[in-house]
């Protein structure tokens, strides 16, 4: 038998290792899941019988219709409050519905004082139940999905095996400062664990299992009282002999945090997604779109109100349009793309000729692709993925009458679970000054466009960030990666003084952004910037950018039907290669395939699509598109200001398959044939980078993927946000085996991933034998100052001993004490 437990309040749903207790990340209580709360009522997940009620009002045990026994638990040490700041809405013995409010708690008043008030859910009587499905790493509402458990059956919940033995009695004394609660209780049926032993205890005229964590806290004892324990079995003796162990050696009393004292410790750490330092009070982003009504009005009136959300946003989308460029006015074109998308609207219609409303058959549409797309595994196609959620989300609001944009105060930093690419591109420029999410990773849509736009920001700054209240002061470093929150005067004196020298250094910078990068010693390190689309030329040109060191082309192939012909190809390409006036731009062919797949492009789907037909692999088993793209390439004027750079090569056949189609295409037009370069981006490519070299014009290095593959973390996870960083000596390594590879051939080497926007790496890239730096423009000026001000024997020097670092941390730390600060 089975049964579906909901989520019991709002928050940020999570795993139960994620609990900063080892009681519960341990899982010595049981299996389960934790939501950090954002709401302050607890609800029944379930219906069932309330077992147990903490004394402290900080506990509820559940016991679900098929004998499950669920313990919701709010906050870590909150038993130490004795119930301040809590209010039960139930009793002991009490049967509940699904839905039921269980208790309430002061939410403002008690986060700053707890460790964490991350509430697990938890399975106490597991060895009878599985956890066969469950929600993770998401934001979830009352009444939402959380977990299914199955019954095992009864002998697999029945405990130890009883054998007939000797009996053991043994009085005990409770030395827990807050009698039995749950973490105690847990700790007392795990001491059981491997005993052939039949263990009882006894206090108040009351008798428990003492393998059980439940009966453990229903006995109701508190410090002082004395329990008898009886053991049964072969092993009885050692059995109350553990259990004297751990009377004897209780828990140590955790301290209450306080705040006026705690001030030095109220600092966030994240992960940096755009550089800078900002200084200002917390907005609170929206919330998620409010959760639609699922049944319908009719047919004609949900249609028709499905239409006119649809319409307002739509219109919104194309104001908005009008008036940005470059990767905003990319991510505006996918939403206006979707907006209309005949396969969503044909969804959403199915959903509502069966009877439901508006927002929940839109909701519905977009989460069945959504889904679809986020289960190819590969980042780029989960922003699609993202781009769905986010009009979803203006839609619903749009049904619900609350779809204007955001407005925060001016200076303020934005905080929450997400920020929404939509609702950065709809602030006006300068509102705000800088962001901090929970959730999101540094590779995401909305990083992007804060670097683009110059907006300080960090993500995967975990879910405390919810809890900061609106108008607090705050201080965003993300140089260094932490969010101060109510500093003290002295702090946040000294962050207006490095904001005032950071926005100095940015001046100087952007005025000499024009000039020709050298290293103090004299060597030329070019600056390219990164473009997606035509409108990125003007603000690469803006800050400084030699030429394009990576024209991604993937924007003249998504969102179609079918693939764009040559003359198409044609006309942009020359439009971009025009507007760089004889600069060296490099474009980079389709990389597209089962990780990032397109509608004409009928392509296996693997189990792993990111390691699967993608990159030149797709190109080679589709020759005739990759012809079309490169004749389209070979047709722009002067083509000698033109490279090809071939994404995801692996081998030097691949090369020479490339090679050979190019130079055919060239004879056929009487043209010259142009430089062709190999991405490095696996280490199979980095280790082999002599072979590559040997039949390649030039290298170019693609950190993003290359950190992600040899590190083997998804660089769209947020939970490994923090970890996955291309500084890791690994990455650094493949990186100086490329380039050497490079030299000793004789052929350039740049890289072009998100480590060349990083201006802290750059004396390590150029230690490492880089030649040239493609990156984000925004961040051109301030890398070609901090390269001047760098001496290649430095460079060197600080390159081999980061190559010999322990941890990514390790390396950051040395480019910091070089300078790099």
């Amino acid at each position: 038998m089975s049964v579906i437990l909901f989520a019991p309040i709002d928050g940020w749903c999570s795993a139960l290792e994620e609990v900063p207790d080892p009681v519960f990340s341990g899982k010595l209580v049981g299996d389960g899941l934790a939501i950090d709360p954002t709401s302050a009522t607890l609800y029944a997940p379930c219906a069932g019988n309330v077992v147990a009620l903490q004394a402290a009002k900080h506990a509820v045990t559940l016991r679900a219709s098929n004998g499950a026994e669920i313990l919701l638990h709010v906050g870590v040490d909150t038993v130490a409050f004795g119930g301040e700041g809590f209010e039960a809405h139930v009793v002991q013995g009490q049967d509940v519905r699904v839905g039921d409010p269980l208790l309430t708690f002061d939410l403002d008043g008690l986060a700053p004082r707890v460790r964490s008030l991350i509430t697990p859910v938890i399975i106490i009587n597991g060895g009878g139940f599985a956890v066969v499905r469950r929600e993770q790493q998401r934001t979830v509402r009352v009444g939402d999905f959380l977990m299914e458990l199955q019954s095992l059956g009864e002998t697999a919940s029945s405990g130890a095996v009883v054998v007939p033995g000797p009996e053991i009695r043994k009085y005990l004394r409770v030395p827990y400062e807050h009698g039995i609660h749950a973490r105690p209780a847990a700790l007392l049926a795990a001491a059981l664990r491997g005993f052939s032993a039949d263990v009882s205890a006894l206090a108040h005229g009351r008798k428990a299992n003492a393998r059980s964590a439940v009966a453990w806290m229903e006995l109701g004892v508190q410090r002082g009282d004395e329990v008898m324990v009886i053991a049964i079995g072969p092993d009885a003796t050692a059995a109350v002999a553990a259990l004297e162990a751990a009377f004897a050696a209780p828990p140590a009393p955790r301290v209450i945090r306080d705040p006026a004292v705690q001030a030095d410790e109220r600092a966030l750490r994240g992960v940096v997604a755009s550089r800078g330092i900002a200084v200002g009070p917390a907005a609170l982003i929206a919330g998620e779109a409010p959760l639609p009504s699922e049944t319908g009005a009719g047919v004609a009136r949900e249609s028709a109100d499905l239409e006119r959300a649809r319409a307002f946003v739509r219109a919104q989308l194309e104001k908005l349009h009008a008036t940005t460029t470059g990767l905003a006015r990319e991510v505006l074109d996918a939403h206006l793309s979707f907006i209309d998308d005949p396969e969503l609207l044909q969804t959403a219609q199915a959903w509502i000729a069966r009877g439901k409303s508006a927002g929940y058959a839109w909701r519905e549409a977009v989460e069945e692709s959504a889904k679809v797309l986020n289960a190819i595994g590969d980042p780029r196609v989960a922003e699609r993925a993202d781009d769905l959620r986010d009009l979803a989300a203006q839609v619903l609001r749009a049904l619900a009458g609350d779809a204007a944009l955001l407005d925060p105060p001016a200076g303020s930093i934005l905080i929450g679970q997400e920020l929404l690419p939509s609702q950065l591109v709809g602030l006006p420029a300068g509102r705000i000054a800088g962001f901090c999410t929970a959730a999101g990773g540094p590779t995401s849509h909305v990083a992007l466009l804060a670097a683009a736009m110059g907006v300080p920001a960090l993500v995967a700054a975990g879910p405390r960030v919810m809890h900061i209240a609106e108008g607090t002061p705050l201080v965003l470093d993300a140089e260094q990666g932490l969010l101060r929150i109510a500093p003290d005067a002295a702090t946040l004196a000294a962050a207006e003084k490095a904001l005032v020298h950071d926005r100095s250094k940015r001046v100087a910078a952007r005025a000499a952004a024009h000039s020709e990068c050298r290293l103090a010693s004299g060597e030329r390190i070019q600056v390219f910037a990164n473009v997606g689309a035509l409108a990125d030329v003007r603000v690469a040109l803006e800050h400084g950018a030699e030429g394009c060191g990576l024209l991604r082309t993937e924007f003249l192939f998504l969102e179609r039907d079918t693939p764009p012909d040559v003359e198409q190809q044609t006309e942009t390409y020359q439009s971009i290669v025009s507007a760089f006036a004889g600069r060296p731009v490099v474009i980079r062919t389709l990389d597209a395939g089962s990780d990032k797949p397109l509608r004409y492009l009928p392509l296996p789907r693997g189990e792993n699509p990111a390691l699967g037909v993608r990159g030149v692999r797709a190109s080679l088993r589709n020759p005739e598109l990759l012809r079309e793209q490169l004749r389209a390439i070979l047709r722009v004027e002067p083509l000698t200001a033109c490279r090809i750079l071939l994404p995801m090569i692996t081998d030097d056949s691949e090369m020479q398959s490339v090679r050979e189609i190019v130079e055919d295409l060239c004879q056929q037009l009487g043209s010259a044939t142009p430089l062709l370069g190999a991405m490095i981006e696996t280490p199979a490519s980095a280790l082999g980078a002599d072979r590559l070299a040997a039949v390649a014009d030039f290298l170019s290095i693609g950190t993003n993927d290359l950190a992600q593959y040899t590190l083997a973390m998804d660089r769209g996870e947020s939970e490994l946000a923090a970890h996955l960083d291309a500084l890791h000596p690994a990455v650094l390594r493949l990186i100086s085996i490329s380039a050497a590879a490079a030299r000793a051939a004789g052929r350039p080497v740049a890289v072009c991933g998100g480590l060349a926007s990083d201006p802290l790496a750059a004396a390590l890239l150029v230690g490492l034998g880089v030649d040239e730096l493609s990156a984000v423009p925004s961040v051109i000026p301030e890398l070609k100052s901090r390269l001047r001000a760098l001496r290649l024997d430095d460079c060197r020097e600080l390159a081999e001993r980061a190559l010999e670092a322990a941890s990514a941390a390790a390396v950051r730390a040395l480019a910091v004490d070089a300078g790099g600060n």
